[in-house]
């Protein structure tokens, strides 16, 4: 299913320009604490990489064309902090200066959190970040291509196990013909982790596309574009 964030190659959103070399990493301080959140809250272990994208594109049309990036990351975060319960809807309705459970004169007790435990903390954020969140894992698929064999996107494209679910193929980019340039192992399938199906791990690979294969008008027909497509995404030519 092509949803609002699949924006690829798509007329009337204008060009792309990039930040000058010198801008700060966040535009505005916010920002930077809307990653902090979002990181920490991860931490907590009850969703993955891979749920927390299709929280984002699962925003409302209307919402995603009007919110600025980390908008798009705090609104998606929500989402998340509901559906996995670890909030409530009205928990995030609470007003920053006073509300239920509060710290301030005659506030009640409150028990602690059952994931307080998991809470990420300031002294172990450095090594939190430098471990990542690796993706590769062993599989039972075999490895089916090799660099230099043509392939094409399946089609139809989308989420093949869950109807409108998230996928890592873009729409622009379906039923395309292109070359494997590398193999990068196996990894795990989005299409499952992000729905809680299982890792479902399979060859991951970069596969180069002529610009003029994927666009009808492109403004630079010798670019090649690649994209890293998992297995089930391809089909051989």
């Amino acid at each position: 299913m092509t949803r609002m964030h699949d924006m690829g190659g798509r007329f009337g959103d204008g060009p792309v320009r990039p930040d000058a070399e010198d801008a700060p990493v966040f535009a505005e301080d916010w920002h930077g604490r809307a990653l902090a959140v979002t990181l920490a809250a991860g931490a907590l272990g009850q969703w993955n990489i891979d749920t927390s994208r299709h929280a984002r594109e699962r925003l409302a049309p209307k919402d995603y064309a009007r919110f600025s990036y980390y908008e798009k990351w705090l609104a998606g975060l929500a989402t998340l902090l509901v559906e996995k319960q670890v909030l409530r809807a009205e928990d995030l309705a609470q007003t920053a200066d006073g509300g239920e459970g509060g710290e301030g004169t005659g506030a009640a007790a409150v028990a602690p959190h059952p994931l307080a435990a998991r809470a990420l903390k300031a002294a172990d954020v450095a090594a939190a970040l430098a471990k990542g969140g690796p993706a590769d894992r062993p599989s039972e698929v075999a490895i089916a291509y090799a660099p230099g064999d043509a392939v094409r996107c399946r089609r139809p494209g989308g989420n093949r196990l869950v109807d409108g679910g998230h996928t890592r193929l873009p729409s622009y980019a379906v039923g395309a013909l292109g070359r494997i340039v590398r193999v990068h192992g196996t990894h795990v399938l989005p299409d499952s982790a992000a729905h809680g199906l299982g890792e479902a791990p399979e060859p991951l690979y970069a596969v180069a596309f002529a610009a003029s294969e994927l666009w009808s008008a492109p403004e630079h027909p010798g670019d090649e574009v690649v994209l890293d497509l998992w297995q089930s995404y391809l089909e051989p030519v």
